[in-house]
């Protein structure tokens, strides 16, 4: 999440400087990228230890610089976790370190992962393997070096598996060993989160198998399928008022839909949810939304929307037809009050003539 926000309110070559705080408020302990006071590095500098040896220090100095402070700073991450669709975490601090009020599940760790996957920049440094940081005005050698905690995008790892893409470990006493990973192998990309597995040696191995294992099982067993394609033809409609040479509308999906589905078993009873006006009436432009369909498959619910594959124009045969009929109709009803009012004034016409004022009223309600 830390990274998310310093991707989304800096550019890579802003600078940001080291505090004070950003280093000492760092428990014994926690892992640091040996930052140094007044130190000036660039965001992407920061970035790439704050994501590959999981440097505090380096996400302190990052919070400050965007926010002003760590709490600022952990309001926006919150803000932020609420927009991704988070329902159960809660961050008071930009790195990780143990508080009784800074949790998340593995659920939301999965889209704060996934959001921060679609991010090219992002990606590129969580599949790093090895990163050196660069000599600055407060430190002069480039000896600090530093290997990706992940062992899975290692190759010289024994838990390499060469279709992870990211993304980032953790570990605290409380929460044990933890991993968002991800792994790509063909069109589909996984993410796998694994939490509270333990706090040896063994278990943080143990939590690079238990990826493996997970990936082995969903790359094996789902795959996506299309259900539909963007500009297919979902059917053909007649719209209401249609010209001639334009009375079928082609309604066409706007996106793909693909679905992850079980890949040894072949879907059944995958009849769409349709919300199509069944008096459609021209005109209709071209591109524009006249409804929906839906499929669902496991609960979860697929969705685009159906738009209008052509033009279709209104039948001006038709218009001019009922313009005709209104007039007529109103030089009817008016002959028809003006033979009205002759027949009184010959009734009448040794009376005194009075003024009639239906005329004017006649024409104020047509």
């Amino acid at each position: 999440m830390t990274a998310i926000l310093a991707l989304e309110h800096r550019n890579l070559t802003d600078t940001a400087t080291v505090s004070y705080d950003a280093i000492f408020t760092v428990p014994s302990g926690y892992s640091h990228a040996n930052l140094q006071l007044d130190e000036v590095l660039t965001m992407e500098q920061l970035l790439n230890v704050l994501l590959i040896p999981s440097a505090n220090d380096a996400a302190n100095v990052i919070a400050e610089d965007i926010a002003g402070s760590v709490e600022s700073f952990a309001s926006m991450m919150n803000t932020k976790a609420r927009e991704i669709g988070c329902e159960n975490t809660n961050f008071v601090n930009p790195n990780g370190v143990h508080n009784e009020n800074h949790y998340s599940t593995a659920y939301d760790l999965a889209l704060i992962g996934r959001y921060a996957m679609k991010n090219d920049i992002f990606r590129k440094i969580v599949s790093t393997v090895k990163y050196t940081l660069p000599s600055t005005n407060k430190y002069d050698k480039e000896n600090r070096i530093f290997v990706n905690t992940n062992r899975l995008v290692n190759e010289k790892s024994n838990q390499y598996y060469k279709y992870t893409t990211g993304i980032k470990t953790g570990f605290t006493d409380a929460a044990g060993n933890c991993i968002v990973s991800s792994a790509k192998r063909d069109d589909m990309e996984l993410i796998c989160v694994i939490m509270g597995a333990g706090s040896d040696l063994t278990t943080d191995i143990n939590k690079f198998d238990d990826c493996i294992t997970l990936f082995n099982y969903g790359f094996g067993n789902y795959k996506y399928d299309t259900l539909c394609k963007a500009n297919d033809v979902f059917k053909v409609v007649s719209p209401i008022n249609a010209s001639k040479d334009t009375k079928s509308l082609n309604v066409l999906y706007e996106t793909d839909i693909d679905a992850l589905v079980d890949a040894n078993t072949i879907p059944t009873d995958l009849s769409p949810e349709v919300n199509l006006d069944d008096s459609l009436k021209a005109p209709i432009t071209k591109g524009s939304v006249i409804g929906s369909v839906s499929y669902t498959i496991d609960d979860i619910k697929y969705t685009t929307n159906l738009i209008a594959g052509q033009d279709i124009l209104a039948n001006s045969t038709f218009s001019i037809v009922i313009k005709v009929v209104l007039v007529l109709f109103a030089l009817y009803i008016f002959k028809r009050f003006l033979n009205r009012g002759n027949g009184k004034r010959k009734k009448s016409k040794n009376k005194k003539k009075k003024k009639s004022t239906k005329s004017s009223r006649f024409f104020l309600l047509l």
